[in-house]
């Protein structure tokens, strides 16, 4: 990195710290720490909810996916304005209502204690994880690309958010959130210019979107009923809505940004904003990873795009086997070259065929070369990711952009693991206050909650920095965190919707199949019964059937 990258990284950086504190200290009540003193304008609930959302894996992990994949993704979003309508109709009227400070609060009301204190360990649980991953995301990624130090980078990443994050609460980390999805919506699209720039002066945006499309990646709908195929049109719409309408419903991550507006109209209006906006914005992000798909057909490309893998794999006595694929891959690229060239000049059918022969040729090459990574990484008893999809676009930011832009776009990396991390945090604090201090210890008051928030703030940002320093990289990060979140989601999700609308289900019988549902759900996951977007509608019916079943054999007996 050049000085000019490292000067608007760092600048960037402190800005956003330093702003997020001076601007937000001095709040004294639970009202203006934990609900920003509930004066939340509707355009800031709503940058502060896509930025709750929006964290490093989204910008690091996505392109990487629509860079193998295509645009198919975008279809695990759709369930996203049916579940905002349900959340603006049903859950924020009666959270308004009851004046709670989190979500679970009205568990209490509605079933008892053991039942509030349940779904919220749930939550403290599942968020506690991703909380952990939103920072190693970027640190491992990172750490491998730059070769940065791992375990510095979690600890940086996590004492930036826990230093604005303890002063100033809600409020801190709605101030800081508009600004960095400024600096992220900036970053994003100054790339999108850069990389069409960058395309061959004969290749304008309608013949890279052509070249996109002849090799597939431009395919946005999938109305399969394979259920092992993950992302369809249904698994969106149905499993994606039971997802979202969990997260934005009931989870206090969320539901604490839009707790803090100032009536139930700002409230509602920011989750409109979010609901219309949300789809378009990750469309635009997978589209950014299409068009490096699109500048790798006149540009080689690594073999494999982490820098780590190939040192490894150059380093054992596997060195001549990967070189030679090296080879093959650019023997492969240079075909392929010649082929997209013709389709572009004559749009002959033969070029299609050849091009999808040719793909299958380059997945082959890149699947033996990371057979190749795992064997010398287990001779040398190393572990690393040879499954380099997340690589791909912080790669390509290195290699190809100019001064000062990989400096912007490493701070929008960062702001975004900051804008996410800070909302977690900032919610398993106020949970671990409101719904399990506060209830279950009686000196423990209004008076006092501030400075125990603040000091769950301070452990949870901790704990999160060590969930980092243990984590390991999975198959896709942004997948990752999601199969997190259904394991738990569809759960607590049933248990929301027997409280709104199931009135003769009793406390005993829900907390019962709450624990019953959890079990199942977690050995349903381990044994792989089905894709992850579906646990979230098998955990909501099963635990609606055994609260309805159970409570018909409690009231018999």
């Amino acid at each position: 990195m050049e000085s000019l990258d490292w000067f608007v990284l760092l600048s960037t950086l402190i800005i956003i710290v330093v702003y997020g504190t001076l601007k937000t200290t001095g709040a004294k009540t639970a009202r203006e720490y934990i609900q920003a003193g509930n004066n939340a304008k509707w355009w800031t609930i709503g940058l502060s909810v896509m930025a709750t959302q929006a964290s490093a894996i989204t910008f690091l992990s996505t392109p990487g996916q629509a860079f193998n994949d295509g645009l198919g993704f975008v279809q695990f979003y759709f369930g996203i304005p049916i579940a905002v309508i349900i959340v603006c109709l049903i859950f924020i009227p009666i959270y308004h209502k009851l004046k709670v400070y989190t979500a679970y609060e009205f568990l209490e009301s509605r079933f008892d204690l053991k039942t509030r204190s349940l779904t919220a360990s749930l939550f403290l649980i599942q968020r506690s994880l991703s909380a952990g991953i939103t920072i190693f995301a970027p640190a491992i990624i990172l750490s491998s690309v730059l070769g940065w130090d791992l375990l510095t980078l979690n600890i940086i990443i996590g004492s930036l958010v826990i230093i604005y994050t303890v002063s100033g609460g809600t409020k801190a980390v709605s101030y800081t959130q508009k600004y960095q999805m400024g600096i992220i919506i900036l970053g994003l699209i100054i790339v999108l210019f850069t990389i069409l720039n960058l395309l061959p002066e004969n290749i304008d945006f309608k013949k890279a979107v052509e070249i996109a499309s002849i090799n597939s990646k431009m395919e946005v709908l999938n109305f399969s009923f394979d259920l092992e195929n993950r992302y369809t049109i249904w698994s969106g719409l149905i499993g994606g809505t039971f997802l979202m309408l969990s997260y934005f419903g009931t989870d206090q991550s969320q539901v604490q940004r839009y707790l803090s507006g100032k009536s139930i109209k700002e409230m509602q209006l920011g989750m409109i904003f979010n609901g219309i906006f949300k789809i378009p914005m990750q469309f635009f992000i997978l589209f950014i990873g299409v068009m490096v798909f699109v500048f790798y057909q006149f540009n080689s490309s690594p073999l494999n795009f982490n820098p780590q893998a190939e040192k490894i794999a150059l380093e054992s006595k596997y060195e001549k086997p990967y070189i030679d694929l090296k080879y093959k891959l650019e023997e492969n690229f240079n075909e392929r070259n010649l082929v997209i060239n013709d389709f572009i000049e004559n749009k002959t059918i033969s070029s299609k065929d050849k091009i999808d022969q040719l793909n299958i040729e380059e997945k082959d090459i890149r699947d033996k070369a990371k057979l190749i990574i795992q064997k010398a990484a287990k001779e040398k008893n190393i572990k690393i990711e040879s499954n380099d999809k997340d690589y791909v676009f912080i790669n390509f930011i290195l290699e190809n952009l100019p001064k000062g832009l990989v400096g912007l776009l490493l701070a929008v990396i960062l702001s975004a693991a900051m804008s996410s991390t800070s909302s977690e945090i900032n919610a398993l604090a106020t949970t671990t206050s409101i719904d399990i201090v506060k209830r279950n210890f009686k000196n423990v008051n209004d008076q006092n909650i501030v400075y125990y928030t603040k000091l769950f703030t301070l452990f949870w940002g901790i704990c999160s920095i060590g969930v980092a320093c243990v984590a390991y990289l999975a198959d896709n990060l942004i997948q990752l965190v999601n199969i997190i979140g259904s394991i738990f989601y569809g759960n607590v999700l049933g248990i929301f919707l027997i409280a709104f609308f199931l009135k003769n289900i009793k406390s005993n019988a829900v907390f019962t199949a709450a624990v019953i549902t959890q079990i199942i759900i977690l050995i349903a996951w381990w044994e792989s019964w089905m894709p992850y977007l579906w646990l979230n509608v098998f955990g909501c019916v099963l635990v609606i059937a055994l609260s309805s079943i159970l409570q018909l054999l409690m009231k018999n007996r």
